[in-house]
């Protein structure tokens, strides 16, 4: 259409956008419910829901994401340490700045550890007056903090499953994930988790955190971790984000001398015991605790094809 005809989208589309205002007809989404996989149980909800769009919605999204992503810099939206979802922010960004800080604070000698977060259901249980504020608060332009406001507002959506009727029920929390400006919505939802905290660091891309601390000593760092996490519990709560406590990992960075890390200190989070991890995978890299900063891809890159 847009190729017989290049006036004729824009026509229709750029109105809304300067007037704020998302169609009631663009706003209906069909739910496709899918078991998540290799559960040891489904007795309990293991679930996820696919939201599928009105191809004219997600143009639409896709024009409102580019414009909004033009401010992200200008408004400060996003912390300089949440990478993807943005052009020229990589998710392998984050891979590469851990190792890079980590070794920043050897020549001090201290020691350090890093803790690895996952953000708890955050698509589902976004709210949007917060959103909305931030963006206010923030600068956006009026047109698009008014258009976001009425995309989150009145949807409506239908699960797709065996059995189910074709009704349509209100979706009052939450983005839609199919959507082309739910990513970018979601990370700038989340941006006041980066805290500033005292000899640490926090690294993000999409849900997923590091906080990396340092101290004298492996000891030092445990309950910094601890104070860390209850920190980011406590500013989560108020804006509905929880933390995945089950996917938690742990690693004790060797230091630049040696080849491996000689502790094995675990730290407690709520009533779970974590100890330091001697593999795992982290934005497509694995990491291990001798410190190696040649990391390696879990997926088959090249030089000629690499993000940064």
């Amino acid at each position: 259409m847009h190729r017989l005809n290049p006036s004729l989208l824009p026509s229709h589309l750029d109105p809304l956008l300067a007037h704020g205002f998302h169609p009631l007809s663009l706003k209906k989404a069909l739910g496709i419910v899918l078991d998540k996989p290799d559960k040891p149980s489904y007795n309990s909800p293991s679930f996820k829901v696919i939201v599928l769009l009105r191809t004219l919605s997600k143009i639409l999204e896709s024009m409102v994401a580019s414009r909004l992503s033009a401010q992200v810099t200008t408004c400060s939206l996003i912390d300089p340490l949440q990478c993807g979802s943005l052009p020229g922010r990589y998710t392998a960004d984050a891979a590469l700045v851990l190792p890079h800080n980590v070794e920043s604070f050897h020549p001090l000698r201290y020691r350090v550890t890093t803790l690895f977060l996952d953000v708890k259901g955050g698509f589902d249980n976004m709210e949007s007056p917060f959103l909305l504020n931030l963006l206010h608060s923030k600068g956006v332009s009026p047109s698009l903090v008014q258009w976001v406001g009425s995309f989150l507002r009145d949807r409506t959506c239908h699960l797709m499953f065996q059995g189910s009727s074709y009704t349509f029920a209100p979706v009052s929390l939450g983005v839609p994930q199919g959507s082309p400006i739910s990513l970018l919505l979601f990370v700038i939802y989340f941006s006041s988790l980066h805290l500033e905290i005292p000899r640490s660091l926090i690294i993000s891309y999409i849900g997923h955190f590091a906080v990396t601390v340092a101290s004298p000593s492996y000891r030092t760092n445990v309950p910094l971790l601890q104070k860390s996490f209850s920190s980011l519990k406590r500013k989560a709560s108020p804006i509905n984000i929880s933390l995945s406590v089950p996917k938690t990992e742990l690693i004790q960075w060797g230091t630049a001398r040696s080849n491996q890390s000689l502790c094995s200190l675990l730290v407690q989070l709520e009533d779970r015991l974590f100890y330091p991890e001697s593999r795992l995978r982290w934005p497509g890299f694995i990491f291990t605790p001798s410190f190696d900063l040649r990391c390696h891809f879990s997926r088959r890159y090249t030089l000629a094809n690499a993000p940064w």
